[in-house]
C-alpha cells in the first residue's frame, strides 16, 4: 500500500473514521533490544540476559522492552502517511495504551491505523489516531492505544 499524502486539514477528512494503513513488517532483534537496554538504562536481565532468559523467563527466551515496542511509533508512522506544508507538528499525547502481549527477540511488529477523530482548532489540526501494533508470527497484539498530534499547516 502506498502511502497517504497529506497537504492540509482538507485531505484529512475523507481518512475520518477510516484506516490511514499499515506499515511493513520490522525485526525487533536482541541488537536493538541491547541498543534499547543502553539507550534507557533499563538492562533488566529479561531482556539482555539470553542465558538466563533460556531456563528463568516464561517465554523461553528475552523479549523487546514494552517501551522500545512503543518507540517504534514514529518509525512505522513515517511509512504509512506523508505530511506535507507543514510549519511544524507536535506529539500531543497517548491515551488508552494497552500492552498486549510480549514481543520476543527476534519477532517482527507492524502497526496498523485508523483516523479516530480530527477536529480543525483555528489552524491547529488535532488528529487521535487509533493503532494497533501487532506480531507477525503470531497474529497477537502487542500494543494498542491512541496517539494524539497537532499539525500547524502553513497559510
Amino acid at each position: 500500500m502506498s502511502k497517504v499524502i497529506i497537504n492540509s486539514y482538507e485531505d484529512f477528512l475523507p481518512y475520518v473514521d477510516k484506516e490511514l494503513g499499515s506499515s511493513d513488517f520490522v525485526e525487533l532483534s536482541q541488537e536493538r533490544i541491547n541498543q534499547f537496554a543502553d539507550a534507557t538504562l533499563d538492562h533488566q536481565w529479561i531482556h539482555v540476559d539470553v542465558e538466563k532468559a533460556k531456563t528463568e523467563s516464561p517465554f523461553g527466551q528475552t523479549i523487546a522492552h514494552g517501551y522500545l515496542t512503543l518507540s517504534m511509533l514514529p518509525y512505522l508512522w513515517d511509512q504509512i502517511i506523508e505530511v506535507n506544508n507543514l510549519e511544524r507538528m507536535m506529539n500531543y499525547g497517548m491515551d488508552k495504551m494497552k500492552f498486549a502481549q510480549p514481543v520476543l527477540s527476534g519477532q517482527h511488529i507492524r502497526m496498523n491505523t485508523k483516523l479516530e477523530e480530527l477536529a480543525n482548532l483555528r489552524g491547529a489540526i488535532k488528529t487521535t489516531i487509533k493503532f494497533t501494533i501487532d506480531i507477525q508470527e503470531t497474529g497477537k497484539k502487542a500494543l494498542e492505544g491512541l496517539a494524539t498530534f497537532v499539525y500547524y499547516f502553513k497559510k
